[in-house]
């Protein structure tokens, strides 16, 4: 009965407006007041300042200066511009090449805005010039862009490894075959319905010479050798998230100053600017989950849950299609990082006592939070792209993206019939 009241009051005082770090932090404290009287405040600061006293959470503002750093540069129209030239005789090849630029930019930023804003800015006008639909030139982009949380380095899987106490390196190693696997799928759905449209075999009827498909690499290998260094050194065994992550975020803003001209005091500013906020707003957030937890488990309501779910004479499968209908449902409403530090300290006893792989379950909640990025009401991605393209209304941005859902959802029960796409090359690297 306690839970079910706590899942009521934050779920109204969420659909106030009230920022969501306020919103959790005044439900966790109401709760505690409630059930344990005054005495239970003197524990606020004290729990608050031990879970964000983590020397992880370094990596979190280090990663999102990364992607802010490159994500205020000429990158990604250069690797969009970079893919068109070599795949521009293959049937629907402009959207093939948005996607595969969407992939890539996203282990350059490892977020899922920065890299539909970058793509689709690029990606988007020159699709339409060219004759292709408005529905499958938006929706691709806005389901390219969710890749940005899937591949690594991810922010999502960040919040979920520190949330769930599990290994960010075995997380973001986990991501790398299913980040791939949902691009491929992406792309074949691209594929058949240029065909089955009948788009043009040649978008462009200019031939590119050899000089010119390789002119636009020098500017792009250097992005892609930091992104390889930080993956190795994390790996490798030689460095640790936090330290990777900020030699990743000063070779960043180096490259883009030096082959970018990104290099005045206001420029630089910017991106510091954005990197301050967003680390900000996700410190207040994960600082108030942490109480939120805290309130919770202190109430004896996660306990409870996880009993009862494991007195429960149900299949698994049954108990995991119920979180999977939980997490899409949330994410029509909340964004990624509130979600997955809400939910996970109530999950993770449940998958445990499930029997499911927590680093196999990040995945899948990660590719979760993907699908919310681009459903209504509150879908980012979608507001992003309709930014970028106001011509174009959001309800035909959804309908070019639905296909794309569905190729996140058959992502996901291919995850669960194959496991291994996610736990075999973290087991094989790391042990």
């Amino acid at each position: 009965m306690i839970g079910l009241l706590i899942v009521v009051a934050t779920l109204l005082v969420l659909a106030t407006g009230l920022p969501i770090a306020f919103g959790l932090g005044a439900v966790a404290l109401g709760f505690m007041l409630a059930f344990d009287g005054w005495r239970s405040v003197h524990f606020v600061p004290e729990t608050v300042f031990a879970g964000l006293n983590d020397f992880t959470l370094v990596s979190l503002p280090m990663f999102i200066i990364m992607g802010a750093a490159v994500a205020s540069s000429r990158a990604g129209s250069d690797l969009y511009e970079a893919l068109a030239r070599w795949l521009h005789r293959v049937p629907g090849s402009l959207v093939i090449s948005n996607l595969g630029a969407c992939a890539l930019f996203s282990a350059l930023t490892g977020s899922s805005p920065a890299t539909c804003a970058a793509i689709g800015k690029m990606g988007i006008p020159e699709m339409r010039k060219r004759g292709y639909d408005a529905d499958l030139a938006t929706g691709a982009i806005a389901a390219g862009g969710t890749l940005g949380i899937l591949i690594p380095p991810s922010i999502t899987m960040i919040l979920y490894g520190i949330a769930s106490e599990t290994s960010i390196g075995r997380l973001f190693i986990a991501g790398i075959i299913p980040g791939l696997l949902l691009t491929a799928l992406f792309m074949a759905w691209a594929l058949f319905l240029s065909w089955k449209r009948g788009t043009r075999l040649v978008d462009d009827d200019r031939i590119y010479t050899l000089k010119e498909k390789l002119e636009l690499l020098p500017r792009l290998l250097p992005f892609i050798v930091v992104i390889i260094g930080v993956v190795y050194a994390l790996y490798g065994g030689i460095a640790t998230p936090s330290e990777a992550a900020g030699v990743g975020a000063m070779l960043c803003l180096l490259m883009v100053m030096v082959i970018y001209r990104v290099w005045r005091p206001m420029e630089l500013w910017v991106i510091l600017r954005a990197g301050l906020c967003e680390s900000g707003m996700l410190l207040l957030i994960i600082g108030a989950s942490i109480l939120f937890g805290y309130m919770m488990s202190s109430l004896q309501v996660t306990q409870s849950v996880a009993e009862s779910i494991a007195a429960m004479q149900v299949n698994k499968w049954v108990v995991f299609a119920a979180i999977n209908l939980l997490l899409l449902v949330a994410g029509m409403f909340l964004p990624p990082a509130a979600i997955i530090l809400m939910t996970t300290p109530i999950l993770m006893p449940v998958i445990t006592a499930a029997g499911f792989d927590p680093i196999w379950f990040g995945v899948v909640l990660t590719i979760n939070m993907e699908l919310g990025l681009i459903t209504p009401p509150v879908g980012l991605n979608l507001f992003v792209i309709n930014g970028i393209c106001p011509d174009v209304k959001l309800p035909t941005i959804l309908k070019g993206a639905l296909p794309f859902m569905g190729c996140m959802v058959v992502a996901i029960l291919l995850l669960c019939v194959f496991p291994g796409l996610a736990t075999w090359l973290p087991a094989k690297v790391m042990g």
